[in-house]
């Protein structure tokens, strides 16, 4: 009896404070940077009411910002998820000269200025710039076209792949390669059965951290869209002219919209994450 009493009774302390301090910094911390403000957005709008509401986020131009917005975003995540994981295998898999450069080169979105990236984009791709003026006589327009935007995105959200997918590289054991080749698997087969099973999370969790920078963009893109509205106005830029124009609750009901759309899409990709990491262990 009295074993069992102090089975119960005896408390292991840890160094670190306990469950309850720490919970509740974090929901503190949590509600007073993400919450609150996420709440200010939707009181802000539903001063509109239900009518002048839907007039808003449902008139042409903003849903024509809204499919820019999520339309390049979604397309430069996928770009990245493919061509940043041939970056990642490169980096890990093989040994060349330059490769510290290269590793480097693939933070340089991370400390570049939004504004400083957009610039420079905007003279590279430009109907004037190196690049640019090689594809105007073809009449293909990069810059001030949704494909600017897409390469603009592009750019910021790479590293988000490249740095998701590198620690799993680190740590496969190549051994079960080995093994698999050994029984006679293809380099197709022991890439498909052995290699992207291990990959998919964290190529996933690169997408959807690379469509969430895009998402939010605002320095790089401003430069190269040309913020055409009905062809190359993208959201925030929308939601930021409203404000200039002191229309707070036009500029919030916007803001909630996209703040729903994004909640939704990134609620699916995680859906579909658990998924994958979770296939084989039925």
């Amino acid at each position: 009896m009295r074993t069992s009493f102090s089975r119960f009774s005896l408390k292991h302390y840890s160094v670190l404070p306990g469950f309850g301090i720490t919970m509740g910094l974090s929901l503190m911390y949590l509600s007073f940077l993400v919450f609150i403000p996420i709440t200010m957005v939707f009181l802000n709008s539903s001063q509109l009411g239900w009518g002048k509401f839907m007039e808003i986020v449902l008139s042409a131009r903003v849903l024509a910002s809204l499919k820019v917005s999520f339309g390049a975003s979604f397309l430069a995540a996928a770009v990245n998820a493919i061509f940043g994981l041939l970056l990642a295998w490169v980096l890990e898999r093989y040994t060349f000269p330059g490769k510290k450069i290269v590793d480097g080169l693939i933070d340089l979105p991370f400390a570049l200025p939004t504004a400083v990236a957009g610039i420079s984009l905007t003279t590279l791709y430009g109907p004037n710039g190196w690049i640019g003026r090689l594809f105007e006589p073809l009449g293909l327009k990069i810059a001030y076209t949704p494909l600017g935007i897409t390469i603009a995105l592009i750019f910021i959200s790479l590293p988000f792949v490249v740095r998701t997918v590198q620690p799993v590289l680190q740590s496969m054991d190549r051994e079960v390669e080995e093994a698999a080749a050994c029984l006679g698997a293809t380099r197709f087969q022991t890439f498909r059965k052995v290699i992207l099973p291990v990959l998919l999370p964290a190529v996933i969790t690169g997408f959807a951290l690379a469509f969430a920078r895009s998402l939010g963009e605002y320095g790089s893109v401003v430069f190269i869209s040309g913020n055409m509205p009905m062809y190359t106005e993208i959201t925030p830029l929308l939601i930021r002219t409203k404000l200039e124009q002191y229309d707070y609750a036009g500029g919030t009901a916007i803001a909630a919209v996209m703040l729903v759309i994004s909640f939704l899409m990134l609620l699916v990709i995680n859906l579909i994450q658990w998924w994958a990491g979770n296939r084989d262990k039925g």
